[in-house]
């Protein structure tokens, strides 16, 4: 089994990079946030839940957020392996990943995490918002998550590294470049 986290501030690129290495891997790409969205315009409750926090430019509660990753973790066709897209955010969910893990007989194998220039992520955030028409992407919305992102979720890349799994990659450039920086770590540590 081959599981992948992805970390990055919102706007790096994971969901782009995300697709490119599951399809190398062979492994569903599964993102939190692509989940909440799916919910929120089904508006199923936990899509109305997820909204109400996201709107504020705030990650949805654990209690939420971790139910719904560990019955998708579950699911047959993440069975030879995962790559994870916006999960773990805190330390504390990274510590429920590892028990979710250990659970379905596997371990996290690798951490990448994506590192852009806040200001070019904030650039990224509003072409994306003007294209797909995001209610979720205002600029000031997109500078609280940056500050909520640089609160919560670095402490993770923290706790990966120490444990020896994180590897930083460049977010400068093309796709095709951060792709071929995501694929280089991939092909020494095969």
């Amino acid at each position: 089994m081959t599981a992948i986290i992805l970390l990055g501030p919102p706007g790096a690129g994971k969901g782009t990079q995300a697709s490119r290495i599951a399809e190398r891997l062979g492994v569903p790409a599964i993102s939190t946030g692509e989940i909440f969205r799916t919910n929120m315009a089904e508006g199923t409750e936990i899509g109305k839940q997820a909204k109400a926090f996201m709107d504020r430019g705030e990650f949805v509660p654990d209690s939420v957020t971790n139910a719904m990753v560990k019955a998708r973790l579950a699911a047959p066709d993440a069975a030879g392996g995962f790559l994870l897209d916006g999960y773990p955010r805190t330390v504390a969910q990274a510590h429920v990943l590892r028990d979710m893990t250990m659970d379905l007989g596997a371990a996290i194998d690798l951490v990448l995490e994506i590192q852009v220039d806040e200001d070019e992520v904030v650039a990224r955030m509003l072409k994306r918002a003007e294209e797909l028409h995001r209610a979720d992407d205002t600029e000031p919305v997109m500078r609280h998550r940056l500050e909520v992102y640089h609160r919560q979720t670095e402490p993770v890349a923290t706790y990966y590294a120490d444990q020896d799994l994180l590897h930083v990659v460049d977010g400068t450039g093309t796709v095709d470049e951060v792709t071929d920086r995501i694929f280089a770590i991939l092909d020494r540590l095969a």
